[in-house]
């Protein structure tokens, strides 16, 4: 079984978790809401990948957001159900500066949500479990 390491960087401001939801230009999942992620290269360290991803997916740099923590490493299978389980490096942060988000292509839209509505929304497995270990 394959192993593929992402980071997930859910952002926070006021209380309330930033939500992406995925165009219909991504590969996979498309419509379904996340926070911001990334693959991790070979010898990557998460936080530096969950800093470039930040940057490059809503346009905030490192002085514009602020790590609350890290948390456990979360695995979870593929949804579509191929041979992989994906390793999950979780962080939050919290955000300095919500007016200066701007998206990239791989997201239609964006929302602000009380951690308590997550279940709401459609969002890439275990992100539940992912922001219940960093609050």
């Amino acid at each position: 079984m394959e192993r593929k390491r992402v980071v997930t960087s859910l952002l926070i401001c006021e209380g309330k978790i930033l939500l992406l939801k995925r165009s219909q230009r991504v590969a996979t999942m498309k419509g379904w809401w996340r926070g911001v992620s990334g693959y991790l290269e070979e010898d990557e360290l998460p936080y530096d990948r969950a800093l470039k991803e930040i940057r490059e997916e809503v346009n905030l740099g490192p002085d514009e957001v602020e790590l609350v923590r890290g948390g456990e490493i979360i695995e979870s299978p593929d949804v579509a159900g191929k041979d992989v389980i994906w390793v999950v490096h979780p962080f939050l942060f919290r955000v300095k500066s919500p007016g200066k988000i701007r998206l990239d292509w791989e997201h239609d839209e964006c929302v602000w949500v009380l951690p308590a509505d997550l279940e709401s929304y459609r969002t890439v497995p275990r992100l539940a479990d992912a922001l219940k270990k960093l609050l």
